[in-house]
């Protein structure tokens, strides 16, 4: 197929390309670049558009089989930055996109999806169907654009929502303001393994390896198994309590205690999540991960890479920072487009 990425040089696009081309799949990325400088490792080639998704035109998206749309601000801090410009970039103008698509002709919509949008949900698994409390933007604008996709699906147009689990990982564009992450780069770059809130809520977790394969997945599957359906996007063994992460860093990271940060109390977020459906329907899924494996996969890289705490605290993996320099330096304006 003829595929368009939108936010292929993020942290998961530059995972989820390479797989797609290895399938066999011709892939055109879309990204404002954002993080172009952010690079942890080389970035794999691709054919791409810079533009942003708010200025997307149904030209763009001519000739494409599908549409894999992981563009968004991606956490709950930038979300929380301006929610105004959370659900400007990542409601409205995914939206339009779809619009845009079904108007094109594309007749698949792979919408990236998160399991936040369950938010403060307790302990009890979250199959596709329980209710949803988000307590974000970021989590909110989810809902409501999978209501709106839904609301455009019909024989020519079929968008699937895959609701990722909390994501970790290496990547070329490494993100270290994910738990996983995060944990690992203070373990191993200050001997801490430093706990931000008191480690009691539930969080599924998985590999963005791991999302690319779900991805990939429900490209490939009959259209009449996805078609206007949600999927979390994970493995039902890997939902952990925070706390669980931290012992396991401390696992594997040598010399490295664990610190609670001054104050720390518990995550409003706290959902486990059930992911019998896509296990079960899509038997092209086949997740490898586990946030062991994980951990030490991130902590050879920080090995290999002589990541220091300096390095790891700055603009280069934090999206929250990244976006502020550009701010700061003039480079973006106050709706976050390019001066």
């Amino acid at each position: 197929m003829k595929l368009l990425v939108t936010g292929h040089n993020g942290y998961i696009g530059q995972v989820m390309v390479p797989l797609l081309q290895d399938a066999g799949h011709e892939v055109v990325g879309l990204d404002t670049f954002y993080y172009e400088d952010c690079q942890f490792d080389g970035r794999p080639p691709v054919e791409a558009i810079r533009k942003d998704i708010r200025d997307i035109e149904p030209a763009d998206l001519e000739g494409f089989d599908a549409i894999l749309f992981l563009a968004a601000l991606s956490n709950d801090a930038l979300g929380d930055l301006d929610p105004a410009l959370t659900f400007d970039i990542n409601r409205d103008a995914t939206v339009r996109c779809a619009e845009t698509a079904k108007q094109a002709g594309v007749p698949r919509f792979i919408f990236s999806s998160s399991c936040s949008l369950y938010g403060a949900a307790g302990d009890a698994p979250l199959t596709e169907n329980a209710a949803m409390n988000p307590v974000t933007p970021y989590g909110t604008a989810k809902i409501e654009v999978e209501q709106a996709l839904s609301h455009l699906a019909d024989e020519h147009f079929s968008p699937v929502y895959m609701r990722n689990a909390t994501a970790y990982g290496l990547s070329p564009s490494l993100r270290i303001d994910l738990v996983v992450n995060n944990l690992t780069a203070y373990a191993y770059t200050t001997g801490e393994v430093l706990m931000k809130s008191d480690g009691s809520p539930w969080r599924p977790l998985v590999h963005i390896e791991d999302i690319s394969r779900a991805f990939l997945a429900v490209l490939e599957a009959d259209r009449d198994l996805v078609h206007d359906q949600a999927f979390n996007v994970g493995r039902s063994s890997e939902n952990y309590r925070i706390r669980e992460v931290a012992e396991l860093v401390a696992q594997v990271v040598p010399d490295c205690h664990l610190e609670f940060a001054e104050g720390a109390s518990p995550d409003l977020r706290n959902y486990r999540v059930d992911f019998t459906k896509i296990e079960t329907t899509l038997p092209g899924y086949e997740p490898t991960w586990t946030v062991r494996k994980g951990i030490e996969q991130l902590y050879a890289a920080y090995q290999e890479h002589g990541l220091t705490r300096e390095e790891f605290l700055s603009s280069k993996y934090l999206r929250i920072k990244t976006v502020l320099g550009h701010r700061e330096a003039g480079r973006l304006d106050e709706r976050l487009r390019w001066c």
